[in-house]
């Protein structure tokens, strides 16, 4: 089943989607699940792996939301410092307002990204477990190599340039700066790896698989290597697989 829901705290809006199985007030266990960079939280990878979760496990639920400039969220310009913030105001409500026992979290690409920010801004785990699909440990590198000249004139120029797929979101030079400037790999994961899994593809040519595994190796984190998948998973059999092996690590 599911369900729409707005948090409106702090000035800001956050769109959410709810997955869960026949009872909702009996929730105990709740997955937050975030995608990739101009994606939506109708997404369908999302709502394969909440059906399968829901339908498994007795408690489970899955909130994904909209980050800033993304589906229906009405920001039009993005900050990651916001998408931050999003992350952190979902996790908040799910702990105080659906009285959730377990948090997790479920993050792909650009949504590991942030996610990987936060634990590390936080100083601390806000997750009883973390499971990476595909993650874009170098967000920068993943989205400058699409930049053509043309488009690296006009942010040099001050101008913003359009990226994404439903929605257009605008990207500015000072965002990508960002991106350069926090890179995830160079943080320290080591106190929270026992409970941070990640799956990737070795076929991966947005988020390359050698950066995926140096990470890995070098914070001692559980990687899961899927010959062939893309970046996307776009192979239904090898997102079953990913699928499963979450599922497996959230086990109550």
């Amino acid at each position: 089943m599911e369900k729409y829901f707005d948090i409106n705290e702090h000035g800001f809006s956050i769109r959410c989607k709810l997955y869960y199985n026949k009872d909702i007030r009996s929730l105990t266990h709740i997955v937050i699940a975030t995608y990739g960079f101009g994606g939506n939280k109708d997404n369908k990878a999302i709502e394969k792996f909440a059906d399968r979760i829901t339908t498994k496990y007795k408690g489970y639920g899955v909130v994904c939301f909209d980050w800033p400039c993304h589906g229906k969220d009405a920001r039009n310009k993005l900050i990651l410092e916001e998408c931050i913030t999003y992350l952190e105001q979902v996790k908040n409500y799910v702990k105080e307002e659906m009285h959730a026992e377990k948090i997790y979290n479920y993050s792909s690409s650009f949504g590991a990204y942030v996610t990987l920010r936060y634990i590390d801004e936080k100083a601390e785990d806000p997750f009883d477990r973390t499971a990476f699909r595909c993650p874009a440990i170098c967000m920068y590198d993943a989205m400058a190599q699409h930049i053509t000249d043309e488009d690296w004139n006009k942010l040099n120029k001050g101008k913003e340039i359009l990226r994404g797929f439903d929605r257009k979101i605008k990207i500015s030079k000072e965002f990508l700066e960002e991106l350069k400037e926090h890179d995830v790999s160079q943080n320290d994961y080591l106190e929270y790896a026992d409970n941070i899994l990640m799956i990737h593809g070795t076929k991966d040519d947005m988020a390359p698989f050698a950066v995926a595994e140096a990470f890995s190796e070098n914070n001692v984190i559980e990687l899961v290597a899927v010959e062939n998948a893309d970046h996307p998973f776009s192979n239904p059999d090898y997102m079953d697989f990913a699928i499963q092996k979450m599922i497996e690590f959230f086990e109550p």
